[in-house]
């Protein structure tokens, strides 16, 4: 691994071209309210108070007025990117649109909590050397593994949940984007390693929970309200 050495501003790819089916409503799920502001709005805060000096917003096809709106009182600059067919596509054309940056965080708008510490551990472990980090929460639910001859439980002692922002030495995201063309991967980390990058994990948060179903809105609210 090589540190980097650099101070050059740390840039971000926040994905919010994802419609919401399960979450229901008219709009966007990145566009849903919570406690009066977009979700994309919370999370573009969340990444600025972590160290994030601008971010490229990757946006479904058509939304651009909408998103305008929802970040127009932004702690950070901003772009918004038409996003592709894939998440991987989307996060590509947000590679393209990057500003300067040594750093790369790619973050889901859906997860608009996140703590600025995990952002900020997220940073650091990128700037002394990892070329792909992520942050994770150990699996408290028991897990069962299903198959056609039934089911058994695996050893939640070994898992982890992956959150995001997951972070990038820039040149080994791009790089490993380039070479993943025409194939899938579950995560940007995931790209990375099938190229020969070491994944770095990191503590995350529970408070940095995926907005996917209405009840998750409950718990983001009552997340507020702690703070």
């Amino acid at each position: 691994m090589s540190h980097i050495t650099s101070q050059e501003p740390v840039v971000a790819i926040v994905v919010a071209a994802g419609s919401g089916i399960r979450l229901g409503g008219e709009v966007p799920k990145a566009l849903r309210l919570l406690d009066g502001r977009p979700l994309v709005g919370w999370s573009l805060e969340s990444l600025a108070a972590g160290g994030v000096s601008e971010a490229v917003v990757v946006i479904a096809d058509g939304l651009q007025d909408a998103f305008g709106r929802a970040l127009q009182d932004a702690p950070l600059p901003w772009r918004l990117v038409t996003g592709g067919a894939t998440r991987q596509e989307s996060v590509a054309r947000g590679l393209d649109a990057l500003p300067p940056g040594d750093v790369v965080l790619v973050h889901d708008a859906a997860r608009p909590l996140v703590p600025a510490q995990v952002v900020r551990a997220v940073v650091d472990a990128v700037r002394r050397g990892a070329a792909a980090v992520i942050p994770v929460v150990e699996v408290s639910d028991t897990i069962r593994q299903v198959s056609q001859d039934g089911s058994e439980v695996v050893d939640r002692g070994a898992l982890r949940a992956v959150q995001t922002p997951q972070g990038f030495a820039r040149e080994a995201l791009i790089a490993s984007h380039v070479a993943a063309a025409g194939r899938q991967y579950t995560d940007d980390a995931a790209v990375c390693e099938a190229f020969g990058y070491e994944v770095v994990l990191v503590p995350g948060s529970r408070e940095a929970l995926k907005i996917t179903e209405p009840y998750d809105l409950a718990v983001a609210e009552a997340v507020l309200r702690q703070r």
